[in-house]
């Protein structure tokens, strides 16, 4: 399962976006285009229920925690059901299908008070010399990549209650020397953007930054527009609505191997006034 891929170009990110939900016993929409998949990262190893009139509309995978979802045909909103095979506890997707040509990006649900742990391939736990039997389907589930780690890990820190929220081991925060603004992120889009916070684990930092409609039009986020040199980009919401509404706002999770500072491009130097002045005055004199 390949959630994130490393950039081959330093301006560009050829990455979908990954669009976070927050599962709080309301039912989820999905929405699909006829003839495209798309995949909900569940993040358990869950059953699938879907009732009968999805037959030879909607074709369902599961695997290694993520969803795969196909359908071949247009449906109204239809309920499934994901069942976690450990707890019993269900998880409720609404999903419908229409036709669309635009590419629907990946689905990855964060639960609250979720604890996602990230593993050193080169630590080796020489405590316990055989796991026990108990342990099993704690082995068995998926190692997640470390970029998911972190960018649940801020997405949570800023929105979820910090009594829900667990450390991260070896998680730290990292200081930014970044202007209050940035103008070269986004350049193509009328979005103002602001630093809010970083961190760091194992040589990758996120960085959360605030995404707010300065037009009053409705911005559909593209990763693809996005300027710098990034591993990963999650926008929490698909698009920003008009300039003061309630929706004008949102939070982007950038990834970044090494100190973020220098994946963005730097910001062009104020044009100094003396400097103007001073040339100004010597064309008078001239």
């Amino acid at each position: 399962m390949k959630m994130m891929c490393l950039l081959a170009c330093a301006v560009m990110l050829p990455t979908q976006a990954v669009e976070l939900v927050k599962w709080e016993r309301i039912p989820l929409p999905v929405a699909l285009h006829v003839g495209q998949e798309r995949i909900v990262f569940v993040n358990r190893n869950v059953r699938v229920g879907f009732p009968p009139e999805l037959n030879g509309k909607l074709r369902i995978q599961s695997s290694g925690g993520a969803v795969y979802l196909h359908p071949s045909a247009g449906f109204a909103r239809t309920r499934l059901a994901l069942q976690d095979v450990e707890n019993g506890e269900l998880i409720l997707l609404d999903v419908s299908a229409a036709e669309g040509k635009n590419a629907l990006e990946p689905v990855s649900i964060v639960y609250q008070g979720d604890v996602f742990t990230a593993t050193n391939s080169n630590q080796k736990d020489t405590s316990e010399p055989a796991a026990k039997p108990s342990s099993k389907a704690k082995e068995t589930k998926p190692a997640t990549p470390l970029p998911v780690v972190l960018t649940r890990y801020a997405a949570q820190s800023l929105y979820a209650p910090p009594r829900t929220l667990e450390p991260l081991p070896g998680v730290h925060s990292v200081s930014l020397s970044l202007p209050a603004q940035l103008t070269t992120l986004l350049p193509s889009e009328p979005v103002e953007v602001k630093p809010l916070a970083a961190w760091g684990l194992q040589g990758y930092s996120v960085v959360a930054l605030r995404l707010r409609n300065q037009h009053t039009n409705k911005v559909v986020l593209d990763p693809r527009r996005l300027q710098g040199s990034f591993y990963s980009a999650t926008f929490q919401h698909r698009w920003l609505g008009a300039k003061g509404t309630p929706e004008d706002t949102t939070t982007l999770y950038l990834v970044t191997k090494g100190r973020p500072d220098a994946a963005f491009i730097p910001e062009p130097a104020p044009a100094d006034p003396k400097g103007q002045a001073a040339k100004g005055g010597k064309r008078d004199a001239d």
